[in-house]
């Protein structure tokens, strides 16, 4: 499944990410030179309606097009056939940032496999996975180890920053046995300052001599810790306020992101009162919906303050992926280490 470039194929850079396809035949890792040769790696369109990491490195690598890149550039150009669709992934595949602990027999896996061996091969300086959200958040980072090299990474592109461990099954996790990692989030797709700021920091980090040389004063970083993910039971329909639905969603639903919600907050409203129709599954794979929701009055109401991320108004989202995630706000200066 994996075209492995030592070079831009003719005609790439003047692809949409619809239109990628016609230069590539399916996932593909391009090597590109720099002078540093210990190489950044790249990751876009893991999702393929997630189209900002094209856009950024596209533009990026357009101005260096007739001059030699600061440090050398591994660039992982994923689910092409669902750019195509303008989909997340299509409905024969698996979620392409769901894959990387091969812990299941899927035909993905020696591709992932492959990735991970020639970055290793390389010697890898530094992972950054690009996305973009589905519902109105800030621009954030996320890293899946408390070290100091992962938060560097993260603090370049900004100050408030996401660490999880679940799903365990994502590329920057995977990345992260091999160096600093990070996922960054730019916002919705449609939102062009995403692109620019996805841009600079990419050539910030490429224009990097060491990973150390920008560490940041910990005080200065708003960091959350992401403690369960909420997903709809089995069964569940959901959509807009007003349907005839099991879960009807709120307009401004999205805006609640990055927002302490104070206990007894209604996040949807639901047909059954008897009947909690979210799972809330924390890192250690249990369901716990009971200590955060309640359905009371016709509505999911929280029982606790929580602090929610990556909610949505976009039904099919929730369906493929999760209603939203659960974060804890973290002391970095008492669990970083080295």
């Amino acid at each position: 499944m994996l075209t492995v470039y030592e070079s831009l194929p003719d005609g790439l850079l003047n692809c949409e990410p619809n239109e990628l396809h016609e230069r590539l035949p399916g996932p593909s890792l391009i090597h590109l030179a720099g002078d540093i040769k210990q190489p950044l790696f790249v990751s876009v369109l893991l999702h393929g309606n997630e189209t900002t990491g094209w856009y950024a490195v596209r533009e990026l690598l357009i101005e260096y097009q007739d001059k030699l890149l600061p440090r050398s550039l591994s660039l992982f150009i994923a689910n092409v056939a669902a750019a195509k669709e303008s989909a997340r992934h299509l409905d024969d595949q698996p979620d392409y940032n769901r894959i990387w602990k091969m812990d299941q027999e899927r035909i993905e896996n020696e591709m992932v496999h492959e990735v991970l061996r020639q970055m290793e091969q390389r010697d890898v300086f530094a992972c950054i996975d690009i996305h973009n959200n589905t519902g109105r958040n800030p621009h954030y980072a996320c890293v899946n180890r408390l070290a100091s090299p992962f938060f560097q990474l993260a603090t370049l592109f900004a100050n408030t920053v996401v660490y999880f461990i679940k799903p365990d099954t994502v590329l920057s996790l995977a990345f992260s046995n091999l160096c600093p990692a990070v996922t960054i989030e730019c916002g919705k797709p449609s939102e062009s300052n995403g692109v620019e700021h996805a841009k600079g920091y990419l050539r910030s980090v490429l224009n990097l001599q060491e990973l150390d040389e920008q560490s940041r004063d910990v005080h200065d970083i708003r960091v959350f810790h992401t403690v369960a993910i909420v997903k709809l039971k089995q069964g569940i329909t959901i959509g807009p306020e007003g349907q005839n639905v099991a879960m009807q969603i709120f307009p401004h639903l999205d805006q609640l992101n990055f927002s302490e919600l104070k206990p007894d907050t209604v996040l949807a409203l639901t047909n059954q009162d008897d009947f909690m129709p979210v799972e809330v599954i924390n890192e250690f794979g249990k369901d716990v919906a009971e200590r955060y929701f309640e359905v009371k009055q016709g509505s999911l109401r929280t029982v606790r303050s929580v602090m929610p991320s990556m909610l949505t108004l976009d039904t099919n989202i929730i369906r493929q992926d999760c209603f939203c995630y659960l974060m804890e706000q973290l002391d970095l200066s008492t669990t970083l280490s080295t």
